[in-house]
């Protein structure tokens, strides 16, 4: 399971012209699963991206977790999380879930992720094309990955 994790003063995600998710400060995660990867990888993930800190405190440092600066997350699926472009110019998705494996666990990482916090938890549509718009904060962006068990 792969995401990536961006640090937002804003984002919001739509799918032909339909607002479907939007948030002020906060987290934009997108997410890819892998073969391999079940409910357990996607508890771990959504517990470590709910405690992830990478809000500055009142020194600068990187201190605050999403629920302590009272943001929101967003989240987005994204296969092309798994493309590999190191033979060719065309990139391969050979090591990503497929669908009908990867919906069910959006769905469940998104529903874990709501269960561990009190904070807005908006998504995506699994499958749709969608545009996504943000504001990076800082930059800060981290890259999470959860190898198999």
């Amino acid at each position: 399971m792969r995401a990536v994790i961006q640090r937002v003063c804003r984002a919001s995600v739509s799918s032909e012209g339909k607002l479907l998710g939007r948030i002020g400060q906060g987290l934009l995660v997108l997410i890819g699963f892998g073969h391999g990867d079940d409910g357990a990888a996607a508890s771990w993930m959504a517990e470590k991206i709910v405690k992830l800190r990478i809000f500055e405190d009142d020194a600068g440092k990187m201190n605050r977790s999403v629920e302590d600066v009272g943001g929101s997350v967003l989240v987005v699926p994204q296969f092309t999380l798994y493309g590999d472009a190191q033979k060719g110019n065309r990139p391969g998705f050979d090591a990503a879930a497929p669908p009908e494996r990867s919906e069910p666990l959006f769905r469940e990482f998104v529903t874990s992720l709501a269960a561990r916090t009190s904070l807005p938890v908006p998504s995506g549509v699994f499958g749709a094309r969608m545009e996504v718009e943000l504001v990076n904060d800082g930059p800060v962006t981290i890259l999470l990955e959860r190898e198999k068990q």
